[in-house]
């Protein structure tokens, strides 16, 4: 049993610097941005996160969404520890989307529902998800067996990844409130958790396009990103995980 949680809370309700939190709340909303097609790079991440400003000199200029879902990233990050012990559920889901959209540009838009279920059909690598009108449901039925589980395992996990990225249930943002989810699920069952690192992502998206047929690509793929965070908890805390 390693105790993460208990350490990232700790870290995070000290404000400490330089730690395992400060790198997570970096690395995760950097990469989990990034996949999105973020221009923000790990420096400009760690800026924002370090100083909550911006002004970055000789850069590239960058667009003002990036910046807000940056930093709404880490609002939900913080959202995420801190509502660890409860179940998954429609409307967890749902807050943790309208943390990360709140003050985007398409929170201006009626018809993208920040913070709710998709109001219009989308698809995810040209391939069709579940319809606007049996999101709730699909979500439902599939929190309800995941919370049905006696113990969650790291295919678990993944598995519920898969399944909810395939239903899509909302208008944008399905990816980075999915791999939040993800990153929540091993905390709180006392997994080591992962990063999905963006340079890794077409690994990544290979392994949810076919993961019906050939499940052991995500999983992985996730596996090795553990390998990455285990490094981290290893050099900050090396009694830990032993």
């Amino acid at each position: 049993m390693n105790k993460i949680r208990t350490y990232l809370i700790s870290e995070k309700q000290a404000k400490q610097k330089g730690g395992l939190y400060h790198k997570t709340q970096i690395n995760i909303a950097y990469n989990s941005n990034r996949i999105e097609g973020s221009k923000l790079t790990e420096e400009q991440t760690r800026y924002i996160f370090e100083t909550r400003t911006i002004g970055f000199k000789d850069e590239e200029a960058v667009s003002v969404d990036d910046i807000i879902e940056t930093s709404n990233h880490f609002v939900a990050f913080d959202y995420m520890l801190d509502t660890i012990d409860t179940p998954l559920s429609s409307d967890l889901i749902k807050a943790f989307h309208r943390m990360l959209k709140t003050g985007t540009s398409d929170a201006v838009n009626s018809w993208f529902s920040v913070g709710d279920w998709k109001k219009h059909p989308n698809e995810v690598g040209g391939v069709a998800t579940t319809l606007p009108q049996n999101v709730e449901a699909a979500i439902s039925q599939l929190n309800d067996w995941y919370n049905s589980l006696s113990a969650i395992s790291f295919e678990n996990i993944v598995d519920y990844h898969y399944r909810f990225e395939k239903i899509h249930p909302f208008q944008d943002g399905n990816g980075r409130v999915g791999r939040l989810l993800m990153f929540r699920e091993c905390v709180k069952n006392d997994i080591v958790p992962f990063i999905i690192d963006e340079r890794h992502k077409q690994f990544y998206y290979r392994g949810l396009k076919e993961f019906t047929a050939l499940r052991g690509y995500l999983i992985d793929t996730c596996l090795s990103a553990q390998d990455t965070y285990t490094k981290w908890v290893q050099y900050f805390y090396p009694n830990l995980l032993k």
